[in-house]
């Protein structure tokens, strides 16, 4: 009996969500990984999301939750609140919280994370800090989070051209 695969993901052409091609490629026990841009909402608001959660939220509220914004600490903390009454909604569980980090090394523009500069020593590939600093918040923690120990990284070098290199 053949998988069924997901369809194209909800995020796909959604004015204001900033979402990559490579992210298409994402689908983990039949069902479309959490995007970027949750993810980076997530960490900002100290909330760790499992991908059984996730599945059962609803289309229009998984692009809600990419839409709201996190710039100021009131919406982070409106963000954080929405988060976890969607899961104690949908699974009666208490959300998993997580240490916001104040400084993340995708904000510093000074230099290229060691963990990333391995990466790209390992792929034989370049980054200069001018194109460090051009790229979005977005772009430069999706290339930390695709080159973390542990982590496939079979997205890393789609996301490095897709991202213009």
């Amino acid at each position: 009996m053949m998988k069924a695969t997901p369809g194209p993901s909800e995020f796909i052409n959604v004015k204001g969500i900033e979402y990559f091609k490579f992210e298409e490629d994402f689908i983990e026990a039949n069902v479309r990984c959490i995007p970027m841009i949750v993810r980076f909402k997530m960490d900002a608001a100290g909330i760790k999301l499992k991908l059984a959660e996730w599945s059962k939220f609803h289309p229009e509220e998984r692009v809600q939750l990419a839409l709201l914004p996190v710039s100021t600490q009131e919406e982070i903390n409106k963000y954080h609140q929405f988060l976890i009454s969607l899961i104690a909604k949908y699974t009666g569980n208490q959300a998993t919280t997580l240490a916001i980090d104040p400084l993340p090394d995708w904000a510093n523009l000074h230099q290229i994370p060691a963990m990333l500069q391995e990466k790209l020593a390992e792929l034989k590939l370049q980054l200069s800090i001018s194109q460090w600093r051009k790229i979005t918040n977005i772009q430069r923690f999706a290339l930390l989070k695709l080159c973390r120990p542990g982590h496939e990284n079979k997205n890393f070098p789609k996301a490095f051209i897709e991202f213009g290199f």
